[in-house]
């Protein structure tokens, strides 16, 4: 039997991109799944399509920087289900620009979708997950690793959701949660972004492609989920794909000018 047959696993930004692959490995897999977004056309549609393929699916839409929101999230899925195994903070968006032409208010919106909803998910689900031993899944990206130029507000934000999975990693072992950071380079896409990028005028036409112009090869999302799903059944605290990525933070680490160098020869 499949360690996560009738798991209950929560993904926020479920019914999209790299959460729905995500949603569907687990699925696969034979967990129960509640899937979140905030278009409610897409989250009835991707459930429909899950449900086809006999997923028991709980569709939730909701908009996962409201506090309110991700407590609900966490109550209908408990409810519905019974408990938590895992959560998956899969919502989020990335964001191109200058630095310093990039407005305050798209810092505070991005701000707001990837560390604040992963927060606040993650504060609502965690006593549910402490009573199962189960495991926080947080998508960050090379860039909560290694800032590279015109990707705007995104490395600051998963440079965030880096330290938060870090410093959870340490409080939430006594209790028996497991936390693991996921840090993909860019992932393929089938289909078009949800939302167009802002803010991407003026910037290298290069930097608009996915992973903002890093020269790595493109990682299939299928690839990537299972490589979770491993992760999460070892409880290991960290996925960072390519592998080879791993060698630039411990260079910058140690001499931040090479690391810089690296950097602009790379993207």
């Amino acid at each position: 039997m499949s360690y996560w047959q009738d798991k209950v696993v929560l993904v926020t930004g479920g019914s999209n991109g790299l959460g729905r692959v995500i949603a569907e490995t687990f699925a696969a897999a034979g967990a129960k799944l509640a899937i979140v977004g905030l278009e409610a056309a897409d989250v009835e549609k991707t459930a429909q399509e899950m449900k086809d393929l006999k997923c028991e699916v709980l569709p939730i839409v909701a908009d996962v920087t409201n506090a309110i929101d991700a407590q609900r999230i966490v109550d209908e899925t408990v409810n519905h289900f019974g408990g938590l195994d895992v959560l998956v903070n899969a919502a989020g968006r990335t964001h191109r620009g200058y630095l310093m032409k990039t407005p305050l208010k798209e810092f505070q919106d991005l701000w707001n979708l990837n560390v604040m909803g992963t927060i606040a998910c993650t504060q609502a689900a965690y006593t549910h997950l402490v009573e199962r031993k189960g495991h926080v899944v947080n998508i960050g990206s090379l860039a909560a690793k290694s800032a590279a130029r015109w990707v705007g507000a995104y490395p600051v934000t998963k440079h965030a959701v880096a330290a938060f999975s870090q410093q959870l990693r340490l409080e939430a072992k006594p209790d028996g949660v497991h936390v693991l950071l996921v840090c993909p380079g860019p992932v393929k896409r089938d289909n078009p972004r949800l939302y167009p990028l802002k803010n991407a005028d003026g910037i290298p036409d290069s930097a608009l492609m996915p992973g903002g112009g890093v020269k790595v090869g493109k990682i299939d999302p299928k690839y990537l989920a299972q490589k979770i799903l491993k992760k999460c059944e070892k409880r290991e605290p960290e996925l960072v794909i390519p592998r080879k990525a791993r060698l630039l933070f411990t260079i910058a680490q140690i001499c931040p000018k090479l690391g810089d160098w690296i950097v602009l020869k790379s993207t």
